[in-house]
């Protein structure tokens, strides 16, 4: 179960009025363009995404209509894998492992949606300021770059297009200003009728498939029964799920502190008497992660942040006074 966590924090109606509106001329104004474009258009694309010398190329079809979103994601390199998402659920399916893992909508997306719907707090994490327009599969995009106040999160650049506000690349950068990681579409349709076929399942589900819900319940933020003992600057609590582990290993409680641009997970779960996981800090791609016992209790923290805000949350993480 502890690898489907590394999923779940890794895992044309509006397009005629988004491109009549003038293109904003502050910062601030253009994020709420990328926040909404891609949750209100129609799109098709292939996009790639590049981490160090890995580059992974997908494929995403988006609908969105009076009924809500629709998208399908898949990934055409390596170990095939697409993801669902519809109005009530999303589906991550595992052909090779025939496995398909169910979850609730909601939390951060997949790229192009790196932005979430509430973003008006960002300048007190990030300096933010309009760059140069570029051209970006095709199409004129305006970037907007957010610079990391302190040490605790990585520096971004975001290129939308410039009628709809679509976000056509994104670059993660650390301080020195390297890439960190990359998504940039090659190929893209913006508006325009989605064929329902784009959106269905490509994998067949069939004898020998199991399905792994990792639906949780929300949680009042005082009723977890942990929290942060030291807060990091930036990061406040922002969501609380308990998520089933199985008949025999009880549960884990997802905790997501975020600063409305990056966030962390933190999940605790019961230690297994015969676990061989090693405490301290992984990677896994752009994550970092940090995992530490806590009495009966494993405390994972990871994140696509630098490592030492990780730690500091998982090391922070103590069981609340009852």
């Amino acid at each position: 179960m502890r690898r489907w966590f590394v999923a779940i924090g890794l895992c044309s109606l509006f397009l005629q009025s988004a491109a009549s509106a003038e293109a904003p001329s502050d910062p601030i104004s253009w994020l709420g363009r990328i926040s909404t474009a891609s949750q209100r258009l129609n799109y098709v694309g292939t996009f790639t995404y590049q981490f160090g010398k890995q580059i992974e190329t997908s494929r995403i079809a988006h609908k969105a209509n009076g009924d809500g979103e629709f998208e399908r994601l898949e990934v055409l390199d390596g170990s095939p894998r697409e993801v669902i998402r519809s109005a009530n659920e999303v589906r991550c399916v595992l052909p090779e492992q025939r496995t398909v893992i169910v979850d609730k909508p909601g939390g951060r997306r997949a790229f192009p949606a790196r932005l979430p719907a509430s973003y008006n707090g960002l300048a007190e994490n990030y300096r933010i300021r309009k760059g140069e327009v570029s051209r970006v599969a095709g199409y004129e995009a305006q970037s907007i770059i957010l610079e990391p106040r302190d040490d605790m999160r990585y520096g971004h650049i975001f290129w939308a297009e410039l009628q709809t506000g679509l976000l056509l690349k994104s670059r993660m950068i650390d301080a020195r200003g390297d890439m960190i990681e990359q998504f940039t579409f090659s190929d893209l349709r913006i508006g325009g009728e989605v064929d329902k076929a784009l959106l269905r399942q490509r994998y067949e589900q069939g004898d020998g498939w199991r399905v792994v819900s990792v639906r949780g319940d929300e949680v009042g933020k005082l009723e977890a029964g942990w929290s942060l003992r030291t807060p990091v600057p930036g990061f406040t609590l922002a969501s609380v799920v308990r998520r089933p582990l199985g008949s025999e290993r009880g549960e884990a409680m997802h905790m997501v502190f975020s600063d409305g641009l990056a966030s962390i997970s933190v999940f605790v779960e019961p230690a297994a008497a015969d676990s061989n996981v090693q405490a301290g800090s992984s990677a896994s791609g752009a994550i970092n992660i940090f995992r530490r016992t806590v009495g009966s209790h494993l405390v994972t923290a990871l994140g696509e942040v630098p490592p030492r805000a990780v730690q500091r949350i998982a090391e922070g993480i103590e069981a609340s006074a009852q």
